[in-house]
């Protein structure tokens, strides 16, 4: 095996809106089953994160498929918590598609802050080590080292609080009442 390299990410589209409201409306019907006339905010946030999901699942598997190609060193990080925060907002900026987006979804009389407003952070930790190894994951995505993270996905996150009566009260964290268009779900 070679030393640690870094691996070039391959070159991203730059869809215009027109070609973006198409595939957020095919993403809609195809993937959400609904149609604009009983489309609820959640369903447009889906439809549109899985449009660019798919972008980023194609740039995900090139770079993998060049790093496997190479035999390049991959980095595999291991980690109980990780806050990652929301996520569509930074995968339309990574991706350079903000405001080609914004503009798509206007067009469809869809309001990009609104919809990204409903998006949960996903509840996958509460403190420093999540966000330690989210920005870890973060830094190597940005030199673009190969690398993994595997943690832990819990179903209810650790727990929200609530003061009732002035008595704190721990319930169960809701963040995938909607589902998460972010995943991929795989019962192997």
């Amino acid at each position: 095996m070679t030393s640690a390299m870094t691996i070039e990410a391959p070159a991203l589209d730059n869809p215009d809106p027109k070609t973006l409201a198409e595939e957020v409306l095919m993403s809609l019907k195809y993937r959400v089953g609904k149609d604009t006339t009983v489309a609820t905010q959640y369903d447009w946030l889906t439809a549109s994160i899985k449009v660019v999901r798919d972008r980023v699942v194609d740039h995900w598997m090139q770079a993998t498929k060049e790093a496997y190609d190479q035999q390049e060193k991959r980095v595999y990080y291991l980690s109980l918590e990780f806050l990652i925060g929301r996520l569509m907002r930074d995968a339309f900026s990574n991706l350079g598609l903000m405001e080609n987006m914004r503009e798509a979804l206007s067009s469809l009389g869809v309001d990009l802050d609104l919809i990204a407003a409903l998006e949960p952070d996903a509840a996958l930790g509460n403190g420093g080590l999540g966000r330690l190894a989210a920005c870890f994951m973060e830094s190597m995505a940005t030199v673009d080292i190969p690398a993994h993270g595997y943690g832990i996905r819990y179903a209810n996150g650790m727990f929200r609080q609530e003061i009732h009566d002035g008595w704190q009260v721990e319930l169960p964290e809701t963040w995938l009442d909607h589902g998460n268009p972010w995943e991929f779900e795989r019962r192997e």
